[in-house]
């Protein structure tokens, strides 16, 4: 078994990252129930710890107010694991981490490299198929993050994001995240986006 690419240092200085007080979702619990749907969905994994390091790495960096979030996370992922992993494998990671942007599926050549990516975004955006309290807190901490933005545009801007993934054939890429978290993840986005709207009696 291959040995993790986060040793324990590692692991400390990305926790401290995550521990900070303006983390109210993308913090540790959040990495943690992603590395805890990785260790269940391994076996559908074609290489683990490339998708447990970019877990790691994929909100290391996080400002509400800036759009690079994404990309700053990727570079630190690369300053960090450079000389622990080949560059190719460490391209992988960063194509993963960026990935998070956008929610797309990155232009990767290797399938299965492109199936890491699809897990590794349905573990991300699971919390959208949370029993419907547990998404209402997740709502809750992610308004929080963004504390600083006028209700009105909050509004304007969290039904856009909403109705985007609404929008999509699927919100999850993968069969197995389909299953279990697709119907209920629409349920809560439109129960959401139906509080969100203006001059909601």
């Amino acid at each position: 078994m291959q040995r993790s690419l986060i040793d324990e240092a590692l692991k400390s200085e990305l926790a401290a990252l995550y521990s900070a007080e303006d983390r109210h979702y993308h913090g540790l619990a959040h990495i943690e129930a992603m590395l805890a749907l990785a260790t269940e969905y391994r076996h559908l994994l074609d290489d683990p710890q490339a998708v447990e390091a970019a877990i790691w790495f994929h909100d290391a960096i996080y400002d509400s107010r800036a759009k690079d979030n994404e990309a700053k996370s990727a570079e630190l992922a690369e300053k960090r694991l450079a000389g622990r992993v080949d560059p190719r494998r460490l391209a992988r990671i960063a194509a993963m981490i960026n990935a998070t942007a956008t929610h797309q599926l990155p232009p990767l050549r290797d399938s299965d490299a492109v199936n890491d990516a699809a897990l590794l975004l349905d573990m991300d955006l699971a919390i959208l198929g949370a029993e419907p309290a547990v998404f209402d807190a997740y709502e809750k901490a992610v308004r929080l993050e963004y504390g600083w933005v006028e209700e009105p545009m909050w509004r304007a801007g969290r039904a856009s994001v909403l109705q985007n993934f609404l929008a999509r054939p699927h919100i999850f890429y993968t069969q197995s995240f389909r299953d279990r978290f697709e119907a209920r993840a629409r349920k809560n986005l439109e129960r959401s986006l139906a509080s969100l709207q203006p001059n909601k009696a």
